[in-house]
């Protein structure tokens, strides 16, 4: 090998180090919400879809630490919002879990869509009974009566951890109550069985009103 090629490989090994120390420094950036410095590094050349090793991006860090400002610039710059990690995530899925409602208001003014296979926004809002997170996902085209893996809807894993509040609006909504999982029965099941005896007395007044 001459010195010429060694001189390439020193290069290119220098040229790597200083690559992963950039990915590094943005990901760090990112989950410390210094919004600032990201957007520098984004600036300079960075992929705004880069992802950590877990396979979360920039954009479902920024929805994890609700930092509405870094997720607005990333969705000004093409961030992929459908993008999913390991755990079969999206960023407005994330937004939704941890309750941060005008992240998710933003991503639905952008028009996000919502529905997609597995678990979605919509199911996480309704397991946590984030009420005001599933007005705002349904106003934005989300399915009421998908199913998750599990084979329940929005509607049934609200009812079964004794969300009232959530309950009432998926019902106002026209979610289905006849919707059954062949082991547990109804969301009016769900809630009785759990003794949520509140949401259960709502439920049934809700089936004979219809």
């Amino acid at each position: 090998m001459n010195r010429y090629s060694l001189l390439f490989l020193a290069g290119l090994t220098l040229s790597q180090a200083a690559t992963a120390g950039v990915y590094d420094d943005i990901l760090f950036f990112a989950n410390q919400n210094e919004t600032d410095k990201v957007v520098d590094l984004l600036r300079r050349g960075m992929d705004v879809n880069t992802t950590d090793p877990q396979g979360s991006s920039l954009l479902m860090i920024a929805a994890r630490g609700n930092n509405l400002e870094l997720v607005r610039f990333l969705l000004d710059n093409r961030a992929n919002p459908q993008r999913k990690n390991r755990y079969g995530d999206t960023a407005l899925m994330i937004a939704a879990l941890q309750g941060h409602t005008e992240l998710v208001r933003l991503m639905v003014e952008r028009k996000i869509d919502p529905n997609h296979s597995g678990w979605n926004p919509l199911h996480y809002a309704a397991f946590e009974g984030r009420a005001e997170i599933i007005s705002l996902l349904l106003a934005g085209g989300a399915d009421i009566n998908l199913k998750a893996p599990n084979g329940h809807t929005a509607l049934m894993l609200a009812a079964k951890r004794g969300h009232l509040e959530a309950v009432r609006v998926l019902v106002g909504a026209n979610a289905d109550l006849s919707v059954t999982d062949s082991d547990e029965g109804t969301a009016h099941d769900m809630a009785l069985r759990a003794n949520h005896t509140d949401v259960a007395a709502f439920l049934n007044k809700a089936t004979a009103g219809r």
